[in-house]
């Protein structure tokens, strides 16, 4: 199945130069004009990567990434900005985007981008994308969890993590192999970020917290989930 993309972006020229070679890589382009039209096409359809531009009519790109979060949805999201001031790229990536390339940008590093979000993002579920282990159900699909038939609200972090952990239960995973895959991060400085979502994710979702069986610590290695 090829990769969809969805861009979000208005001035014309752009959209239709970089629909163009996206649809020459093979990718599957959706696009729209302004930011609510955006923000509707992204929660209303799957897609593996969304391209953002920070300057759009009706709604900016800063609150389209973080109603895109805020609604749930995982889907990575590479920002476009004119502009050059750090502090708009440290708010993009806290509010959850995650990567951004300024304007104007060198075609093969966009495209470089690209492919690197999309091997690290969760790849899409198979059949009805459901996973039960004893009283908790996980829609990878509808990035919903629901535990003894009651929804759990999981943060979108928690989720990919969750999703992160389905796809490789039962294998000892590092902390800074997990902090690459699900935060694309690298620096060992950031790792306790992992251990705080995993204490979250056991507090949902274990019986006992401080027993847990179903997110395991390896000692001096990291963690496996066992369901």
């Amino acid at each position: 199945m090829n990769e969809k993309i969805l861009l979000i972006e208005d001035e014309e020229a752009l959209l239709m130069t970089l629909s163009d070679r996206l649809e020459s890589e093979g990718y599957v382009v959706e696009c729209a004009r302004d930011g609510l039209t955006g923000y509707e096409r992204a929660t209303a359809d799957p897609t593996d990567l969304i391209i953002l531009d920070l300057m759009l009519p009706k709604k900016n790109g800063f609150d389209v990434c973080r109603e895109i979060r805020q609604a749930g949805l995982i889907t990575p999201i590479l920002m476009l900005t004119a502009r050059g001031q750090v502090v708009d790229k440290v708010v993009g990536l806290k509010i959850g985007a995650d990567d951004y390339v300024t304007k104007p940008f060198d075609m093969m590093e966009l495209m470089a981008r690209i492919e690197a979000l999309l091997r690290r993002a969760p790849s899409r579920p198979g059949n009805d994308g459901m996973f039960e282990f004893g009283s908790i159900r996980v829609d990878l699909r509808g990035t919903e969890v629901f535990r003894n038939g009651k929804p759990v609200p999981l943060s979108a972090r928690e989720f990919q993590l969750l999703r992160y952990f389905i796809e490789n239960r039962g294998v000892t995973l590092s902390r800074e192999d997990i902090l690459k895959d699900v935060w694309g991060y690298s620096a060992h400085t950031f790792t306790r970020t992992v251990d705080v979502h995993v204490a979250s994710l056991r507090q949902k979702l274990e019986k006992d917290p401080k027993q847990p069986a179903l997110i395991l610590t390896v000692q001096g290695l990291g963690y496996k989930f066992a369901a």
